[in-house]
């Protein structure tokens, strides 16, 4: 079985497709794949698909839900699928559990390998962590189950991924600005301050990356229209670190040459108290 939610929702047995098109089914069938090989409780799914407007049948309905996705499961498998069917999707004392490796979902692959590039990253090996942290990143297809409709508890696991998502990105530009691609990085990171427009830690990649590429006045108007939509819009001035970083291009540290930054940390830290 192969399962994707790091994108539209995708799961196959065999080369066929075991995804429902009703919007229940589908989200039970999300839930269970996020958290293979664990039990979830029946309370939990019913909030997913009901919240807590709860029906009469809500019971009834998510046994009978569970036994539509078992037979998709099934019938994917082939000749004596039922019962191998109920074995992948188990039943346990109050609840239910998708019973496969966790490999065989693409989040807990991008999660491992975001974890061996965070490893790379604080052990200053910076080749190994832009490859680990490039490979998580491929996986992503789309926004996080852009095809499901949620409900309370997937719409809690979506943010969760799509801000790992954003700061896996935020660390690989790190690793990359470390390697001295501050060039390459520009057009990338224009599209990422204007989708994020409070975002501290884009802008100072930004500014940097334009410094390092003798576009200092860019660099400078990066964080004067930063600064004037956090004081605009939040009524607060940029954090102390964003500011001295301001202040050394304004100096010229040489602390900001790619071959004189540290070998591990955050851009953004790069001026920590």
């Amino acid at each position: 079985m192969k399962i994707q939610v790091l994108g539209p929702l995708s799961a196959e047995v065999n080369g066929g497709s075991i995804v429902p098109t009703a919007r229940k089914p589908r989200q039970i069938l999300t839930l269970l794949a996020l958290y293979p090989g664990r039990v979830m409780p029946v309370p939990t799914l019913m909030e997913e698909i009901w919240g807590t407007d709860l029906p009469q049948s809500a019971l009834t309905t998510l046994q009978t839900y569970i036994l539509q996705l078992r037979r998709r499961l099934g019938t994917a498998m082939g000749p004596g699928g039922p019962g191998g069917a109920k074995e992948v999707l188990a039943t346990r004392h109050g609840g239910y559990l998708l019973q496969i490796p966790p490999e065989c979902v693409d989040v807990h692959e991008y999660e491992g390998l975001v974890a061996r590039g965070q490893a790379a990253f604080e052990e200053g090996d910076d080749e190994s962590a832009a490859a680990q942290l490039r490979q998580a990143l491929a996986l992503w297809q789309g926004p996080a189950l852009v095809d499901v409709r949620v409900g309370p508890i997937l719409e809690i696991e979506v943010m969760r991924l799509e801000e790992s998502r954003l700061v896996t990105v935020e660390r690989r530009i790190d690793v990359d600005l470390r390697l001295g691609k501050h060039t390459e990085l520009i057009a990338e990171l224009t599209e990422l301050i204007a989708r994020h427009p409070q975002h501290e830690g884009l802008h100072s990649q930004a500014m940097v990356a334009l410094y390092r590429s003798g576009r200092q006045a860019t660099a400078l108007d990066v964080y004067r229209r930063l600064r004037t939509r956090l004081i605009e819009d939040l009524g607060v001035e940029p954090s102390p670190q964003l500011q001295r970083l301001h202040q050394a291009m304004l100096t010229v540290d040489p602390a900001l040459d790619v071959m004189a930054g540290p070998k591990r940390g955050s851009t953004f830290d790069l001026y920590a108290a």
